[in-house]
């Protein structure tokens, strides 16, 4: 999970590291890319001009190999989880 908030932020890693153990996950690395955006630079996911980054899914199997996508379209738009969910099984097949 990575966002461009600031730790001080509303939606800061705290807050997401405490939504990922109210929800029971617990493989997800929780990351903060506001210094200089390098990770939504590479990944293609900045909106520059608010320096936000745009809501997108990206599993990677045990082997490092990027396995699915998903750039939603609008900014509040939510992923499909049941697709989400599905794509990080078979990733870990």
């Amino acid at each position: 999970m990575t966002s461009s908030s600031t730790p001080s932020a509303p939606i800061s890693r705290w807050r997401k590291k405490r939504w990922c153990g109210a929800a029971g996950v617990d493989k997800v690395k929780v990351v903060s890319d506001v210094l200089d955006t390098d990770f939504g630079l590479k990944y293609g996911i900045v909106i520059k001009e608010r320096r936000y980054l745009r809501r997108s899914v990206f599993i990677v199997d045990r082997d490092g190999k990027l396995t699915y996508v998903n750039y939603l379209p609008i900014l509040g738009e939510e992923p499909n989880y049941d697709e989400v969910i599905n794509a990080a099984k078979d990733a870990l097949k």
